[in-house]
């Protein structure tokens, strides 16, 4: 079979504002691409099969969600352009689609593999692209290696700052990605263009910055649902948004490999210390398995030099690589990174690479996580509740200040230490760089978590912290979720999801009677279902109404984050190395990985790991004191 390629005229700018913006969802992709608003239906047909990438005979099916949200399909001209009508009738920012390669078996059946659940905000994860001129462009964050081809200045900076195109591999930035005029996947000489953004054209290789001053720049170069960690993404985030990312599929059995302690990893150099320029995993003593996620393993190690133990989270990079995005990773270790030497949040200890993984090594902390201990004592005292809250609201406004949404609070991801303080934990799914009045819209979260304003699709801020510290201290104090209901029911329509986002949404939420008056204040402050009266929320005033609350009057919060006040429990450690407070079902794991397979690392762009080696410095030279 021959595959067809039909390729849209290119749009010039002028033609672009009156165009029709469609996203358009096929094969976990999402497409983003502009026809005219008078395009033919015939035409329309040759660029979805363009996009998708159709063979010549191949019959599928395209539909487009109206005001409703409904699935509607377009076959003929008229319904094409009834779509187009609504959207400008609406000014809708963009045209949502879904392509199906393959058409019901009649009508008003469903096609093969369309779910009504795919059409829901975030209920799966899709990779977002730009189509233009051919190129499929990906949002991606570069090092500093990174030039664009339109303008020849470099790409780096915090934030996705530009676009690559997953095909021909040319990198633009975001700005210039809709005037980058080659064709993709042609070769063809380009005369250089230095615009400097402000309606002049300066030299090649030199453009002028936001105050008039020159600055270099280079030549171009070549560039569990199962166990409540679903991880979803929106379909309509902003195009610099962030997706965050983790894949819900099960990872192959890990065993380790002798080979891979040959790599090394280049990484900050310590002045005061010379060993400390390379890191590998001879560094470390690898002793056993202590948890798995969707994505990762985590181990616990013994740096040989020092005779320290930490925790070494271990990601396979095809498991990120094949999305070719990487800003999860990047997030969650500049979050560890900020994180470090803050009392109630895991810090790290350093990140170094090899061919096939990615491993950070960060704090071990080896008291069990509330889930643990509240599976063995059912609910907690008030006491104790109050002083794991309040430490937890430490931890989240310090995040908060360096403008850090932690997005996925919940029991398992709230350890103790051996003294009985707590740390947070797994910074996957934090959202960075929100300055005081900015918002995100990505849809993640640990589903019986989830804030309302994240299921209504609405923009929001640090306020989703402060609905899952409300979910997560109602489980501390009554011994079940608010939500408990969902998923114990006879009725198997109750059982689902969507159900459980309904409840959260509409039913009005129970406090036990049991609770004294304070408590039972608290978290209704908490789990207000709008966010903007929720406790903690106001702009101004947000976190001290926190610590003034009746509920916390008992709590001095300048010792307490000099952890100078007792923890009502202190968990029993035997030794440094005890993992009496782990699953057995993950320590009793082999301690290996599986030897790498030189194809699949052939396949792996090894540059988008660039910049990932780090060393804390501070814990190194503590180390060499040692």
């Amino acid at each position: 079979m021959m595959l067809c390629r039909f390729r849209m005229p290119t749009l010039d700018p002028e033609e672009l504002e009156n165009s029709v913006r469609i996203r358009v969802g096929y094969d976990g992709n999402i497409l983003i691409t502009n026809i005219k608003n008078d395009v033919k239906y015939s035409d329309f047909c040759a660029e979805i099969k363009d996009i998708c990438k159709f063979v010549e005979n191949q019959p599928f099916t395209v539909k487009w969600l109206d005001e409703e949200g409904d699935p509607c399909t377009i076959s003929s001209q008229i319904e094409l352009n009834e779509a187009i009508r609504l959207y400008e009738v609406n000014k809708d920012s963009e045209l949502n689609i879904h392509v199906f390669p393959n058409v019901p078996v009649r009508p008003g059946l469903p096609c093969v593999g369309e779910d009504r659940n795919m059409y829901r905000r975030g209920a799966r994860r899709w990779r977002k692209l730009y189509r233009v001129n051919g190129h499929l462009f990906q949002a991606k964050r570069f090092s500093r290696k990174a030039a664009c081809a339109f303008c020849q200045d470099r790409i780096w900076g915090l934030g996705r700052q530009g676009f690559k195109c997953i095909n021909c591999r040319v990198t633009v930035h975001k700005r210039c990605h809709k005037l980058y005029k080659k064709i993709c996947g042609t070769v063809e000489v380009v005369e250089p263009h230095t615009p400097n953004h402000n309606g002049d054209t300066g030299a090649v290789g030199q453009s002028k910055s936001a105050n008039g001053d020159p600055k270099y720049s280079r030549p171009n170069l070549p560039v569990e649902y199962g166990k409540e960690e679903m991880r979803v993404e929106a379909m309509d985030e902003a195009e610099s948004e962030e997706e965050d990312d983790d894949e819900e599929e099960d990872e192959d059995e890990d065993h380790f490999h002798d080979a891979e302690s040959s790599w090394t990893a280049k990484v900050e150099s310590n002045p005061g210390n010379p060993d400390s320029g390379q890191l590998t995993l001879d560094h470390f003593q690898l002793l056993r398995v202590i948890g798995r996620g969707s994505y990762a393993k985590v181990l616990q190690v013994e740096h040989k030099k020092t005779k320290r133990i930490y925790a070494m989270k271990v990601i396979k990079k095809e498991l990120v690589n094949d999305d070719e995005d990487i800003d999860w990773v990047q997030t969650e270790k500049h979050v560890f990174e900020a994180a470090t030497n803050y009392p109630f949040l895991v810090g790290l200890h350093s990140c170094f690479q090899t061919a096939s993984r990615l491993f950070f090594v960060i704090e071990f902390v080896n008291g069990g996580d509330l889930m643990f201990h509240m599976q063995r004592q059912r609910r907690l005292p008030e006491e104790h509740a109050r002083f794991y809250a309040a430490e937890i609201c430490l931890a989240l406004n310090f995040l908060h200040e360096r403008g850090i949404v932690y997005r996925d609070l919940k029991l398992d991801n709230v350890l103790l230490d051996a003294e009985g303080h707590i740390k947070l934990t797994d910074y996957g799914m934090c959202k960075e760089g929100l300055k005081p009045g900015d918002t995100t819209g990505t849809f993640c979260g640990t589903p019986n978590y989830i804030a309302p304003e994240i299921l209504r699709g609405e923009e929001y801020d640090f306020s989703v912290d402060w609905w899952a510290l409300g979910v997560l201290m109602y489980e501390m104090l009554a011994g079940r979720s608010p939500f408990d209901a969902v998923g114990n029911a006879d009725n198997p329509d109750q059982n689902t999801e969507d159900y459980l986002f309904q409840i959260i949404l509409e039913k009005p939420i129970r406090i036990p009677r049991s609770l004294s008056v304070k408590a039972a204040s608290l978290l209704k402050g908490f789990l207000n279902k709008a966010p903007a009266e929720r406790l903690g929320c106001h702009p101004q005033t947000g976190f001290s109404d926190i610590q003034s609350h009746p509920f916390f009057r008992t709590i001095d919060w300048d010792l307490l984050e000099q952890k100078q006040i007792i923890p009502p429990y202190k968990p029993h450690i035997r030794h440094e190395r005890d993992l009496e407070h782990f699953d057995p079902a993950f320590t009793n794991e082999p301690v290996r990985l599986t030897p790498d397979d030189p194809k699949t690392i052939s396949d792996i762009d090894q540059s988008e790991f660039d910049g990932f080696e780090y060393v804390n410095p501070l814990l190194m030279s503590m180390e060499d004191c040692v």
